[in-house]
């Protein structure tokens, strides 16, 4: 099979820590004679090799129904001794970038090294028209610095690249900035303007959190279509390979104030999946308003999102804040075609983070947008235990109602929009703006009676315009599982132009509690509504 087109089959580890789809029925109607002239007319040619998206998809579709191979490895020597000392010294030369030679290109490609954790070589391949040819990479397009210099060998080919970079002028005209980054496993993530990297996301999550080992499919080969002069969309191809399935990715990425992803992909699935995890993502909670005691730190908030926003097919918004468990944690929503769901951060005040590093309030919001109907299933989110702000514990993803079975095939899309995605100014209904929690009963005494206190802050929407004295005629509705409200009190804080709801919540030790609360009036729904699991120790 052509290198240009192979499907490499290697899986990665966690690092460092259906045919009934109708968009798929003429590749799964294929008939032996039609795969073969399809895989043949992929054949090398002198000019390059012929690449489409349906190629891919037929070889990733035959692929699926042979073994996965075994991974590839490093070859003795130089990268297989790389340390973490050696490969921090090690970075891309800048006047090697690819896809400078277009002209007015306003992108350029960088690659990442192999070694150290990154073990199983990348391809790339760039498009030209309706054929591909390698990108190959050697040390000469890398720049080795102080030890890393001495382990170098020069004029050395290298047998792959562990991801790649796109840089763009996403800030200022006269400077390309990085826009993207593929590394490691299905992983990659992205910026908006003013962003810094935060959120990432991945091709797929399978069996995550299920208390068996999860699988991490890889993207193997990329292929990268060559920009058109000035244009502001980049295409990218990608091939996805694990021990249950194997899939073909299409990404158009279009940056600006929000850099927008459209992501289609089709997949195959070798084995039964206990759970498929559609468009996940990945972030990091560590303490914030409502586990501050818990940290022994300057900074008030750690963190790259504090929420779980879900937009559903009838227009009402959802809004979980996201917490630091004790104990693996998991909320379930389950949601027909819904609109929207992501993982936000919704502070971008410096003085809520302090930290003049970090910049967390830079971090990017990421929503994830379906495209077509994606029927009915579940948003899943799951939150790990971490006492350090390194650790990714945030996972959120669509699983759709129907299993994924050995022999059957999916195609789903969904688009991805990166920035800081606050919430809208012209929107009837109240967002939530933030949410407290601690000690129950009356403050400044000392309490007995076990409750938890939650104070939720509604901004926005009709609500901003009523004066205090409405608050007779907003009606919070409030459901709680495995416990019971105590007590439960409305006011506006006008000097704040704010809604507070307070709930003294009672649960018995040990318990899961459930909770959700939102306000109304007028027969209307006036707010977001408000979403928490809270374990009562």
């Amino acid at each position: 099979m052509d290198r240009s087109l192979r499907p490499s089959a290697a899986f990665l580890n966690r690092r460092a820590l259906l045919c009934g789809a109708s968009a798929l029925a003429s590749l799964c109607a294929f008939s032996t004679g039609a795969l073969a002239d399809e895989i043949a007319s992929a054949a090398p040619q002198q000019s390059g090799t012929k690449f489409s998206f349906d190629v891919l998809t037929a070889r990733m579709r035959l692929a699926a129904a042979a073994e996965p191979a075994l991974p590839a490895s490093l070859p003795e020597g130089f990268l297989s001794t790389l340390t973490y000392d050696d490969y921090r010294l090690i970075r891309f030369n800048p006047d090697r970038a690819r896809l400078g030679d277009v002209e007015n290109s306003r992108f350029r490609l960088h690659a990442f090294h192999l070694g150290w954790l990154f073990k199983e070589p990348v391809h790339l391949f760039e498009l030209g028209g309706e054929t591909a040819a390698p990108m190959d990479f050697g040390t000469e397009d890398f720049i080795y610095e102080r030890e890393a210099a001495a382990h170098a060998p020069q004029g050395q080919s290298l047998p792959g690249v562990a991801g790649f970079r796109l840089h763009y002028p996403l800030n200022r005209p006269d400077v390309l900035d990085e826009l993207i980054a593929f590394q490691g496993a299905s992983y990659f993530r992205a910026l908006g303007r003013g962003s810094l990297y935060g959120i990432s996301a991945r091709g797929l999550a399978v069996n995550t959190g299920l208390g068996k080992a999860e699988e991490f499919p890889r993207f193997t080969d990329f292929w990268i279509a060559r920009p058109k002069s000035g244009g502001d969309t980049l295409t990218i191809y990608a091939a996805l390979e694990s021990a249950s399935l194997t899939g073909a990715y299409r990404f158009d990425i279009t940056p600006g104030d929000e850099t927008v992803m459209r992501v289609t992909a089709r997949l195959f699935f070798r084995a039964d999946i206990d759970q498929l995890g559609v468009a996940p993502l990945t972030s990091m909670y560590l303490f914030g308003d409502r586990n501050r005691e818990q940290f022994d730190d300057f900074r008030p908030r750690v963190h790259d999102s504090d929420g779980l926003a879900i937009t559903r097919a009838s227009g009402d918004a959802l809004w979980r804040p996201l917490s630091n468990p004790a104990s693996l944690a998991s909320s379930y929503f389950t949601e027909t075609a819904p609109r929207s769901f992501g993982l936000y951060q919704r502070e971008r005040n410096f003085d809520a983070y302090q930290d003049a590093a970090a910049h967390y309030e830079r971090r990017p919001s990421v929503r994830v947008e379906p495209v077509g109907d994606w029927g009915k299933g579940v948003v899943r989110l799951v939150e790990i235990p971490s006492d350090k702000e390194v650790n990714d514990n945030i996972v959120a993803f669509w699983v759709p109602e129907k299993p994924a079975k050995a022999g059957d095939s999916l195609e789903i899309s969904y688009r991805l929009i990166w920035g800081d995605l606050p919430p809208d100014p012209q929107a009837e209904r109240a967002y939530i703006i933030a949410s407290r929690a601690g000690e129950g009963g009356v403050s400044g005494v000392h309490n007995t009676d076990g409750t938890r206190k939650f104070v939720i802050d509604f901004a926005g929407g009709t609500l901003a315009s009523l004066p205090p004295e409405a608050a007779d005629q907003i009606k919070p509705v409030v459901s709680v599982t495995r416990g019971e409200v105590r007590t439960q009190t409305l006011f506006k804080i006008p000097s704040e132009n704010l809604w507070r709801l307070v709930l003294d919540v009672h649960a018995n030790p040990g318990a899961t509690v459930e909770l959700s609360a939102h306000l109304s009036g007028w027969g209307d729904t006036l707010s977001e509504i408000w979403a928490y699991q809270w374990i009562k120790p």
